[in-house]
Order: structure tokens, then C-alpha cells, then sequence
């Protein structure tokens, strides 16, 4: 028996908020939300169906983020690596950003983002990526080679604890635990 577009089972529904820092409401929300992202002839089976990064992307709320590539990236489990999400990983990319998360979930989730190569460090090149992606890649807005230098410098000066010219996460957490605004920065909400 496929679920509908309208019905989450309530046993799935209540394995789906043990699993998240979701509530009720906001699964069955994102349900809905994923649903719609979905074409009609995929609606019936919600369990195997994925969305393409390209339909995630018009959602109002990740469409002006930065990010917003580099998030479907960090969330889907697709084998191809397309930024696809099935409806797990929706919910697992809403409970992450949602105001329930903790911290440590957060900065976890922040740091594989941002870890744009994937080798588990923040190193010159993810830190350069970082800063174009916040400063918009415009002739306008582009930091010459020497700023961004000096930028990177900072940053690693700042961050490197152990001194060997990446960020880890363990560092990357250190830092954000004394930014008192990234939990609450670090949200999309339905």
C-alpha cells in the first residue's frame, strides 16, 4: 500500500519525530511541501521518490541562500550525487536547520557545507569558496587576491588551534561555540 499525497502513516509519522528534532506539524508540513515538489505520477510511492536538486531549489526558503546548492549536496544520500532528496533526507535538511537542533548538530552540519571538497577539513580553497559564496562572485563585490589573503590569514589565525593550516571540526565547533548567534542564524523554517 503506496502513501498518498495527503497521508504520512502514523506509525512513520511517529518514527520520523523520534528520528528529527521535528514536531508532528512540521513533518506532516514538509510532507505536504515535499509532496508538492513531487510530479503526480511519483506521489504514490513517497518512499522511493526523490526530487531533483533543481525543484528543491525553488523553495523560497533555501532560494536565496548561498548555500543552497551546497545544502542539497551535504543532505542527499543519492548514489549519483545530483543533490537529489528523497523524503528522509528532507526531513534530515529540516531538522538540522530547524530551532530544535542542537548546537553540535548544527555546527556539524555547518562544517560539512562548508567542507566543500568533502576531505573533512576546512582548508585554503573551502575558505576561499566560503567567502565568495558570502560576498557574491561580482566583479562588484569579488575581494582582490590580496584581501582575500589576508581574510584566509585571519580566519586561520582565529581557528587553526593545532596550527597546520585547516580548520577540523573539532576547531570549527570551538569557534562557533563562542558565536552566540549561529543557532539561531542557522534555521529554515517551513
Amino acid at each position: 500500500m503506496g502513501t498518498t499525497a495527503s497521508k504520512l502513516p502514523k506509525d512513520l509519522l511517529s518514527e520520523y519525530q523520534e528520528l528529527t528534532f521535528l514536531t508532528k506539524q512540521e513533518i506532516l508540513l514538509a510532507h505536504k511541501r515535499f509532496n508538492e515538489l513531487l510530479g503526480r505520477e511519483d506521489r504514490q510511492q513517497i518512499s522511493g521518490s526523490r526530487v531533483s536538486m533543481n525543484k528543491i531549489l525553488t523553495l523560497p526558503e533555501l532560494k536565496s541562500n548561498p548555500f543552497r546548492r551546497r545544502i542539497c549536496q551535504v543532505f542527499s544520500t543519492s548514489d549519483l550525487r545530483d543533490g537529489s532528496l528523497s523524503f528522509e533526507d528532507f526531513l534530515d535538511l529540516l531538522s538540522a536547520f530547524s530551532d530544535s537542533a542542537t548546537l553540535e548538530i548544527k555546527s556539524h552540519y555547518a562544517f560539512r557545507i562548508f567542507d566543500f571538497d568533502d576531505d573533512g577539513t576546512l582548508d585554503t580553497g573551502d575558505l576561499e569558496k566560503l567567502v565568495n559564496c558570502l560576498t557574491g562572485e561580482t566583479e562588484d563585490t569579488r575581494l582582490t587576491p590580496e584581501e582575500m589573503k589576508q581574510l584566509i590569514n585571519n580566519i586561520l589565525e582565529e581557528s587553526d588551534i593545532d596550527k597546520d593550516g585547516t580548520v577540523n571540526l573539532s576547531e570549527f565547533q570551538h569557534v562557533i561555540s563562542r558565536s552566540p548567534d549561529f543557532v539561531s542564524s542557522f534555521k529554515i523554517v517551513l
